[in-house]
């Protein structure tokens, strides 16, 4: 990935500040309630300056105007640039909108606007991606707003993944959040430590992107294995690596026949966070399919390059055990990561095959592009073997989640306790999720004739809950459990928005981080 931006914290007034770009926030600005006489081409109002700390004195009291006549109307992510001329020390200012004030409601009493930190995570993105080649040094005031919310939008919005890159453009940049009490001791202190909390938390996002991004041809099973490895190994982690002999022999039949059509074998990778003042353990679990082809039920050849992120769910796991163990957090944390490629072959996995999955369960193939639940299935029976307070899944796992919640939102479904628990840890993360139900009358459409259960229904309807109805069947009783379905989110295949770039997200390692801090507090 290019190379994270130096941040630090100043109490530089924003005026005085030695930057190259200020970064200042804007909201719409307020009517004058004519709207029956007014001019529908009338330009908008001058938007109202955010945290901006007197700057406005700095231009004779017509910042605001003068942003006006540059196009700024203070909209979500808008971004208007504006030559100081010496008002300021800095020669460049950056004004981005926050949008509405997220106190507002709308006419039906709902809110109308994302909450501030979100609205601050996303301004610090936008302005991210927009300082430039040439900005060495950028004074943000958005951390007056929310520090930890602009430390996470600036570094998540500033990523690139430049490893392919024959000459990437990778400048080295400071970003100084302005405008805190700065100094030792007191708050200043807490605001360091925000900003070194947050900006962790922002590099395990892009520690996942870098994984989610790297092609197939150079992250495949065991290479993605020798990764998480290493990731795990920088942190303290305990490591364990399944190769295939290791997973025969053990029975792991939903992983090695997913994994049969490849000339590169299946792994399955644990990794475990201990904690001497934990009393949970969570059990984590992600989907590795390092490419997706569908196998024998081979998939259409458009947009079939999307399939490097089908591995998204395990990116995701590794880097948040790893967060987890940067942070120190006190709760015990077990990853089980089944990683294999799916592909057509002589030696593939075939419709109408019955697998013997890890713990005896056996599965009747219908379609072998259904196979992200298959290794799950395995991975999720081995993590319950651990006996965890709680199991938390992630996965690319259904184009029906896209279909029912569109490309930004997860489906979360599960025990309805701790379903709602993630759904609101992921509103509360600025990730976003919805709870969806398990129906029972689903579960029958996917008997089998000859096995224990089918890997798919004989129809369209209703596919991601009834790919959350086949995972119920692999976790243990009396296991709460929550799956997560990220198949849309988990990569953005049109332009950047936000703090999010073209291309893996990282969605939802902040989302399973405030889960575990959440059980580590509260339990």
């Amino acid at each position: 990935m290019s190379t994270p931006p130096d941040l630090r914290q100043s109490d530089e007034a924003a005026h005085a500040a030695e930057v190259d770009v200020l970064v200042i926030g804007t909201r719409p600005g307020a009517s004058d309630g004519k709207a029956e006489d007014a001019d529908d081409d009338a330009p908008p109002p001058p938007p109202i300056l955010v945290a901006s700390d007197g700057l406005d004195q700095a231009f004779g009291g017509e910042l605001a105007s003068l942003l006006a006549l540059a196009g700024a109307a203070g909209a979500a992510e808008e971004v208007v640039k504006l030559p100081t001329r010496g008002a300021i020390a800095a020669p460049l200012l950056l004004a981005v909108g926050l949008g509405p004030d997220p106190e507002a409601r709308t006419a039906d009493g709902t809110a109308g606007a994302p909450d501030l930190a979100e609205q601050v995570r996303r301004a610090s993105g936008a302005a991210a991606r927009a300082f430039g080649k040439t900005a060495t040094r950028v004074g943000s005031t958005l951390g007056g707003l929310d520090l930890a919310a602009a430390v996470e939008g600036t570094v998540l919005g500033s990523y690139a993944f430049t490893d392919y890159r024959s000459a990437p453009d990778d400048p080295a940049r400071t970003v100084a959040f302005l405008g805190g009490t700065g100094g030792s001791g007191g708050a200043g202190e807490r605001e360091h430590a925000t900003i070194a909390d947050a900006a962790m938390t922002a590099r395990a996002v892009c520690a996942a992107r870098d994984l989610i991004n790297t092609p197939p041809n150079d992250l495949y099973p065991a290479e993605f294995a020798r990764r998480a490895r290493d990731m795990a190994e920088t942190v303290g982690l305990q490591v364990e690596v399944l190769d295939e002999s290791a997973l025969a022999e053990g029975g792991y039949g939903g992983i090695l026949g997913v994994g049969g059509g490849s000339s590169r074998p299946p792994r399955l990778v644990r990794l475990r966070h201990t904690h001497p003042d934990a009393t949970k353990t969570v059990a984590l679990v992600g989907k590795g399919i390092t490419f997706d082809t569908g196998g024998i039920s081979i998939k259409p050849a458009a947009n079939m390059d999307h399939m490097t992120s089908d591995m998204s769910g395990a990116a995701c796991v590794i880097a948040t055990v790893c967060l987890a163990a940067e942070q120190n957090l006190p709760v015990n944390v077990t990853a089980t990561v089944p990683m294999a490629e799916n592909m057509p072959s002589g030696t593939a996995y075939r419709p109408g095959d019955v697998l013997t999955m890890y713990g005896g369960k056996t599965v009747e193939v219908l379609n072998t592009d259904a196979e992200g639940r298959l290794i799950l299935g395995d991975a999720i029976v081995r993590a319950c073997e651990d006996d965890p307070d709680y199991l938390v899944e992630t996965s690319t796992l259904t184009g029906a989640q896209v279909v029912a919640l569109g490309s930004r939102t997860a489906g979360i479904m599960g025990s309805d306790e701790l379903r709602d628990r993630v759904a609101a840890a992921a509103v509360g993360a600025g990730e976003g999720g919805w709870a969806m139900p398990l129906p029972e009358e689903l579960r029958g459409d996917l008997d089998s004739r000859i096995a224990d259960i089918a890997n798919v229904t004989g129809h369209r309807f209703g596919g991601m809950l009834v790919a959350g109805l086949f995972l119920r069947e692999f976790v243990a009783d009396g296991v709460p459990w929550a799956h997560i379905d990220i198949a849309g989110p988990a990569f953005n295949t049109g332009g950047p928005h936000g703090y999010t770039p073209k291309g893996g997200t990282g969605l939802p390692v902040r989302t399973l981080a405030a889960v575990l801090a959440d059980v580590a507090g509260t339990g």
